[in-house]
């Protein structure tokens, strides 16, 4: 089913051209623009584009809004059209319209949503830890903010690809099995255990002595070579680290619903030769300092000199502009990506725009065929403003806040009903903290940094996780209370729209593939929880002037509640959140 917004423009481009048959001549220079109601008072949608128009045709904004709206039909669809201010046309949305488009939301999984005719195979680059190091706070945004994308493609009928492009390989390798051939080679002979503590404890070191001693540094250095060599000892001693890393950002994953294939930068070193190769035999690489580089107008640094993407290093080695190209190439040419999307932090905006002019330029990325998307996100912040830390000065460990927000959660529900039981505030605790912890995040524009604050985002009141939960709650709290076969109801009864608090709620139910779309095109999730903290005060707003429970509309109001509370809970599940039916 198209969005009203949809219908709407195709309406008033086809009564824009009626009016004004010369028009049709410059049918690329018309925009038809129409925006939904900043207030209730301008009625549901706007239309905007009579000022533009007025320049093309020489006429006053408002003799052409007046003669559009002649050609528009007043009915099913449009109850009310009228002329504000320069030219600016207010339309109310007949609420028997709103009525049929509201039962859509029981028929099917996708709530009536008109999904894209041809299906895309869309690959989200995102979460990326680092091997033999703990996931952090800087891990959070990429991993929520790329899961949210992924649930949003995967609900809109996509075919979504989601990758976790590891850091497993290069230097660090080297130092980290050199260190351990020295000081851990039970661990590495497979007579010892070890965990992820223990093993960024050997990475420190390794780290040191690196800097230090000149004949540890040419020992890791060879441990490279070998291992990018293929070397058995040396590959299994890598295996060995792989698979401590992942038992740690795996517990992350599980706890935060995760869902994401490994894919490290291992998986791209026998191609990255062949790269190499292939944009010298283009032409694209000029050697600078030994070095294989491409320079790409448009980078430059403070001095005004173009900025090298360094395709392979003075010593014959690769890096991560080799392995991003390699990358790049296998996701358009091997996985036949429709769009590709990488979510890191902004700090790597010039790195991935020197990556995708370079792609171009070597003709893997032709912008015709494939969409593709950087997601930028800014620091998470501590109260003092300055990059989220613990009070001993460390990174915040990823899984200690995770903890922490569940652990305070179950607090506050305590504190709320101290006689729940135990196994009960456990569950609820855990979706509290971990939905809070999401939400805040998801809830800001990605594009800023956000401060983080336990207190703020576990509260009952606001743009929180938990108030939208209860309001979710409240209404599987009436439910509860009426006792009655709610899927028979559908069947048989119908939603009316009378008091002007249910007008204002059906219209933004009916709203909700709009906010989806929109959020399909500038990946911002903050446009889906503002639309649901709206949805939320727009039930509140209605549940307080319209009674449910024993009232004459009490089928109708409870089915308003309801699709309420599906459309409440499939927006909840794309940014990531479980819903809960008590708190």
């Amino acid at each position: 089913m198209k969005t009203i917004l949809h219908i709407l423009e195709e309406t008033f481009k086809e009564a824009t051209f009626t009016a004004f048959s010369e028009l049709k001549n410059n049918e690329a220079l018309v925009s038809i623009e129409i925006t939904q109601s900043t207030s209730e008072k301008f009625g549901s949608y706007q239309f905007n584009s009579a000022m533009k128009l007025g320049k093309i045709l020489q006429k006053s904004p408002r003799q052409i809004a007046d003669e559009i709206i002649k050609h528009v039909q007043i009915g099913s669809l449009i109850s009310k059209l009228d002329v504000a201010g320069p030219g600016f046309v207010n339309l109310t949305i007949n609420p028997s319209y709103l009525e049929e488009r509201l039962q859509a939301i029981f028929k099917d999984s996708y709530l009536g949503i008109d999904r894209p005719i041809k299906k895309q195979k869309i690959i989200i680059d995102f979460s990326s830890p680092n091997t033999a190091k703990e996931m952090h706070v800087g891990h959070l945004r990429s991993t929520i903010i790329g899961d949210c994308l992924a649930r949003l493609f995967e609900f809109m009928g996509d075919d979504v690809l989601r990758l976790n492009h590891i850091g497993d390989w290069g230097t660090a390798f080297g130092m980290l099995i050199a260190y351990m051939k020295l000081h851990a080679k039970p661990i590495l002979e497979g007579v010892e255990k070890t965990d992820l503590p223990k093993l960024m404890a050997m990475y420190k070191q390794s780290k040191q002595l690196f800097d230090q001693d000149p004949d540890f540094k040419k020992a890791s250095q060879l441990e490279v070579v070998a291992l990018q060599g293929g070397d058995v000892e040396a590959l299994s001693a890598w295996k060995i680290i792989c698979d401590i890393s992942k038992i740690g950002y795996q517990e992350i994953y599980d706890f935060l619903d995760i869902k994401i294939q490994d894919r490290g930068e291992s998986f791209y070193n026998s191609m990255l030769p062949c790269v190499v190769a292939e944009l010298e035999a283009k032409g694209l690489i000029q050697v600078s300092n030994g070095a294989k580089c491409i320079f790409l107008e448009g980078f430059q640094n403070r001095e005004g000199d173009l900025l090298p993407l360094m395709i392979q290093k003075t010593d014959g080695g690769y890096n991560y502009d080799t392995t991003d190209m390699a990358t790049i190439k296998h996701r358009i040419e091997i996985e036949k990506g429709d769009r590709l999307i990488y979510v890191t932090d902004v700090g790597q905006a010039t790195h991935f725009a020197m990556i995708f002019k370079a792609a171009e330029k070597a003709h893997y990325l032709d912008y015709k065929k494939t969409e593709v998307d950087h997601v930028t996100f800014g620091l998470v912040l501590g109260s003092d403003g300055k990059k989220f830390k613990t009070r001993s000065g460390d990174t915040e460990k990823l899984l200690d806040l995770i903890l922490a927000a569940i652990a305070q959660a179950e607090v506050i529900l305590k504190e709320k009903n101290p006689d729940m039981d135990p196994a009960e505030l456990k569950m609820l605790g855990k979706a509290l903290g971990i939905g809070a912890i999401k939400y805040a995040d998801l809830s800001c524009n990605r594009t800023g940094d956000y401060t983080f604050s336990y207190d703020r985002m576990l509260r009952f009141e606001g743009n929180t996780a938990a108030f939208l939960m209860y309001s979710y709650v409240r209404i599987a709290g009436i439910k509860r209370k009426i006792n009655i076969d709610i899927e028979k109801l559908k069947s048989t009864s119908k939603i009316e729209l009378k008091h002007p608090s249910e007008i204002a709620l059906g219209l933004h139910l009916a709203q909700f593939g709009e906010t989806i779309h929109i959020l399909a095109k500038d990946l911002l999730p903050n446009r889906l929880s503002d639309y649901l903290y709206n949805l939320a005060e727009k039930f509140n707003a209605f549940y307080r002037d319209c009674p449910v429970i024993g009232s004459v509309e009490q089928n109708s109001r409870l089915l308003l509640a309801e699709a309420c509370a599906i459309t409440m809970k499939k927006g909840l599940e794309i940014l990531g959140l479980k819903v809960v039916d008590k708190m």
